[in-house]
C-alpha cells in the first residue's frame, strides 16, 4: 500500500524539508482588502508582516475550499492509495472537517483526517512523523496509533505581545482582551480542548518568555529525551537565543525553530512567541 502523508500551510513545515519528506500541503488563505493571498505560496511570511505595519484592519483568514482539496486528493489519488493527513484544530479551523468531508467525495484513496488538536509546527511534528512512517511501509491504522501516541506527550505554549488581534478574530473573549490590556498582560496561552485558553497571565514580557520556556526545561530537567521547537513572529533573533540557552543546559534534547505565518500570525500579532515539544 503506498501512503501519502498531507498537511496544511499552518503547519510551517519549510518546502525544502516538506519536499525532502514528500509532505503534500494545502494552503489556508489570508484576506486583505478582498485580497486573497494563499500562504506559503502567494505571499511569504516577511512581506505577510510588512503588510499587517501597513494596514489599519486586521486581516481575514480562511480555510482551504472544498474545491481545492477535492483537486488535490484526486491528484494524489492517482499514486497513491491512502492519506494521512495532518491539520491545525479542528476547534480554530474547519480545515480538518473540510478534509474529511472531501475524502468521502473522492474515490481511489482511503483519506485519514488527523485532527493534531495544535497548530503550527506542533502540527508540523505529527507530519514529519507520519512522513517517516510511510516511508518505512508502515499503514495507515499503524501511523495513527503512533500520532495517538505522540498526542499524550505534545505541549505548546505562547505568549503573545498585544491581546488585541485575538481579540478581534475571535480567539479571545473581549473580557479577556480588555482586562489583559488594562493590566499591560502578557498571557500566557496553551490549547485545552482544541481551543486557544489562557494559561497564566504574567505582567512582563520577558517574565512570560522565561515561563513558557521554564515548562520545557521542567519536563526537560526529568530526564525525557523531548524534541522542542521554538516558534517566533518575525523574531527569528529571539527564538535562535532561546533555543541556544536551552541547549546549552539541555544537550541532549532537539531543537529546532520555526514561526507564526501568516494565518496563525494574523491571529497573534507581530513578536509572539512559542514554545512546543514531545517525547521522542
Amino acid at each position: 500500500m503506498r501512503v501519502a502523508v498531507m498537511t496544511d500551510s499552518t503547519a510551517y513545515i519549510p518546502k525544502s524539508i516538506r519536499a525532502h519528506h514528500d509532505i503534500h500541503m494545502i494552503p489556508l488563505s489570508v484576506i486583505f482588502d478582498d485580497q486573497t493571498y494563499e500562504e506559503e505560496v502567494d505571499l511569504t511570511t516577511r512581506e505577510f508582516y510588512e503588510k499587517m505595519r501597513e494596514t489599519t484592519e486586521l486581516p481575514k483568514t480562511s480555510q482551504p475550499s472544498i474545491g481545492l482539496i477535492t483537486a488535490k486528493l484526486e491528484e494524489l489519488a492517482e499514486t497513491y492509495d491512502a492519506l494521512i493527513s495532518v491539520h491545525l484544530s479542528s476547534g480554530i479551523s474547519g480545515t480538518y472537517q473540510a478534509v474529511a468531508s472531501a475524502g468521502e467525495m473522492v474515490e481511489g484513496i482511503e483519506v485519514y483526517p488527523y485532527d493534531s488538536e495544535i497548530s503550527c509546527m506542533p502540527q508540523g511534528f505529527y507530519a514529519l512523523e507520519a512522513a517517516e512512517l510511510a516511508k518505512e511501509g508502515r499503514d495507515p491504522e499503524e501511523i495513527i496509533r503512533r500520532l495517538d501516541q505522540m498526542k499524550q506527550s505534545m505541549h505548546a505554549y505562547l505568549m503573545v505581545d498585544d491581546l488585541t488581534n485575538l481579540q478581534r478574530g475571535g480567539r479571545l473573549t473581549g473580557a479577556q482582551a480588555l482586562v489583559g490590556s488594562l493590566l499591560k498582560v502578557k498571557p500566557v496561552l496553551h490549547f485545552v480542548d482544541k481551543q486557544i485558553v489562557p494559561y497564566e497571565k504574567i505582567r512582563t514580557r520577558k517574565k512570560a518568555i522565561n515561563r513558557i520556556v521554564g515548562l520545557l526545561e521542567e519536563e526537560a530537567d526529568k530526564g525525557k529525551d523531548l524534541h522542542a521547537v521554538f516558534i517566533h513572529a518575525n523574531d527569528e533573533e529571539a527564538a535562535v537565543e532561546l533555543r541556544d540557552r536551552f541547549l546549552e543546559k539541555h544537550p541532549t534534547c532537539e531543537a529546532t525553530i520555526s514561526y507564526f505565518g501568516p494565518v496563525i500570525g494574523t491571529h497573534l500579532g507581530e513578536g509572539a512567541i512559542g514554545v512546543g515539544w514531545y517525547t521522542k
